[in-house]
This record gives structure tokens, C-alpha cells and sequence, in this order.
């Protein structure tokens, strides 16, 4: 018998990276518009570095589990075309959350300064500062940023669609676990 719902561990790790990035796209909103100069400037920026690494981490698990771990069918009245636009997404969204954090990690590098997991420890350097480099992946994480933004939006308008357009269960299956 085919499950209908996700695993506990996957709700979880999707429940809880999709309010990690909701808080990270505030943050990288506030620290635009925090003169670099303010002194909390510093502050937002050390919060928005460490919840970018944690959700670089829990992506990695993330991804991992479902590497492993089979996601419930989409009900089969839900077009090919939908299906693979689904599937695109999705994979579209896990590379964003790896792609992404890793962008900002470089771009700190690039300007020469550490990039710390909540005061905990600082990661590791693995390049050098390069002001040009620091430059292409500053404007490469905000555009990778927006991307990300509009994928977010196009995804929960898609789990709408299915809740009270379509009402077929897509949205519930990430919602109610499985009874495994």
C-alpha cells in the first residue's frame, strides 16, 4: 500500500526550513535597508549568516532523507504537465537551499571576513579575500535570493490551488504524517 502522506522526519525538516528562510528573507530585507554603518547592522548580518548555515545544514539532511525516503504519489488526477512542474520545483527549491546559503558564505570570504554558526564557531576559510569575487557573489545571492522568492510564492500559490481550487489532498500530505 502506498502512503498518502510524507514521513514525520520530512514535515519536520520541511516545516522547519520554510520558517528558517521566511526569517533569513526578513533579515536580508532589514540588513538592505540598515545603513552598514548602524550598529545593529552587525547584529542582523551575524543572524542572517548563522540561519543561513543552519539552513544550509538542514538541506543537507534534508535532502538526504529524501534521497532515501520515497515522497507519496501525486493523485493520479493531477496532470503530466503538473506533475512535472511539481517535480521541477521541488528540485529547483532543494538546490536554492544549498546553492543559496553557500553564495553568501563565499561572498563573506570574498570580503575578507569569517562567517560564524550562531558565536558557536566560524566555518572555514576557503578562499582568500577577492574584492571582485566579493562583488559577483554578492549580486549572485541577491539574485539567487529573488529566484528563490518567486519560487516560494509560485509553490505556496500551487498548495493553495490544490487546498480550495482542486481539494484533492496535495497540501494535506505534507500537513498530516504518515502513521509509520
Amino acid at each position: 500500500m502506498t502512503s498518502t502522506s510524507y514521513t514525520r522526519t520530512a514535515i519536520l525538516l520541511h516545516w522547519s526550513i520554510a520558517v528558517l528562510i521566511l526569517l533569513n528573507i526578513a533579515g536580508g530585507f532589514l540588513m538592505a535597508s540598515t545603513p552598514k554603518q548602524a550598529p545593529r547592522h552587525d547584529a542582523i548580518l551575524f543572524w542572517h549568516a548563522s540561519l543561513g548555515s543552519l539552513i544550509f545544514l538542514l538541506a543537507v539532511v534534508r535532502l538526504g532523507w529524501r534521497l532515501t525516503h520515497q515522497p507519496p504519489p501525486l493523485p493520479n488526477s493531477i496532470p503530466a504537465w503538473q506533475r512535472g512542474a511539481a517535480h521541477a520545483l521541488h528540485w529547483l527549491l532543494y538546490t536554492l537551499m544549498l546553492v543559496l546559503p553557500f553564495s553568501g558564505y563565499l561572498h563573506r570570504l570574498a570580503g575578507g571576513h569569517e562567517v560564524s554558526f550562531f558565536g558557536l564557531f566560524n566555518w572555514p576559510d576557503i578562499i582568500a579575500k577577492d574584492e571582485p569575487f566579493r562583488v559577483f557573489t554578492h549580486n549572485l545571492h541577491e539574485a539567487l535570493a529573488w529566484t528563490l522568492c518567486i519560487l516560494i510564492v509560485g509553490h505556496i500559490g500551487a498548495a493553495l490551488k490544490h487546498a480550495f481550487i482542486d481539494r484533492d489532498g496535495v497540501l494535506r500530505r505534507i500537513l498530516v504524517a504518515r502513521a509509520t
